[in-house]
């Protein structure tokens, strides 16, 4: 029987500090909301956090060793969408910068998600197999996939090589846009990486998400 390719951990981060970030990730409102998964951080795990999700990121490098040996840092944003129009096609992650540059691809050690909330489908389906250009969204002709349900404070992850996606609202792969779903699916995608991925800036260096720089300890 084939393993699973997603791990997954409940009740991922101390409370305080799961509302925290969660309080904070919902005051942002429509900051940034189309370009969200544009909008990119690196974190070295070697330096203090700067802000709430690289509090989480310390917290959650215990959940996945051994799997992050020779990681040097991590790449994060927050993935918010609505599911009945989700914008992102399956993928692999990869380092853009240097594809665009060399054609070659570049994944991350491990791909993760800490999920901040409940939402109608949005469900995350992961499998071995490649993307189809001429599907819908890219899908894999093959869905034998792996799911994981968005729920507060759930963490999950997988080899960084892996195809990803959301499906929509139905959890059905996404193709037209559904009626109006009025809530975000809320969460944070973080890479774990060996090697910096080319041209991500450190949160400090940036103008994003201010009310992530929480002043307390948590």
């Amino acid at each position: 029987m084939q393993e699973p390719w997603v791990s997954l951990v409940d009740d991922a981060l101390p409370s305080a500090l799961f509302r925290a970030l969660h309080t904070a990730v919902r005051a942002l409102g429509d900051e940034r909301l189309r370009s969200s998964y544009q909008t990119t951080f690196w974190h070295p795990l070697a330096e203090p956090a700067t802000n709430l999700v690289e509090r989480a990121v310390q917290r959650l490098q215990a959940r996945v060793r051994p799997r992050i040996d020779g990681v040097v840092g991590v790449e994060w944003w927050l993935s918010r969408m609505r599911t009945s129009n989700v914008r992102v096609d399956f993928h692999q992650d990869r380092d853009n910068a240097y594809f665009a540059r060399t054609g070659k691809k570049r994944h991350p050690a491990l791909s993760s998600v800490l999920y901040l909330n409940r939402c109608r489908g949005g469900l995350l389906a992961v499998t071995d197999a490649r993307v189809n250009p001429k599907n819908p969204s890219l899908a894999p002709d093959r869905h034998d996939f792996d799911f994981v349900t968005p729920a507060p404070n759930r963490f999950c992850f997988f080899d960084g090589t892996l195809t990803h996606g959301v499906l929509d609202a139905r959890n059905e792969i996404p193709g037209k846009r559904l009626p109006t779903e009025p809530m975000l699916r809320l969460a944070v995608a973080i890479n774990w990486w060996r090697v910096r991925p080319e041209g991500v800036r450190p949160y400090s260096a940036q103008r994003h998400y201010l009310s992530l720089a929480a002043k307390r300890r948590v």
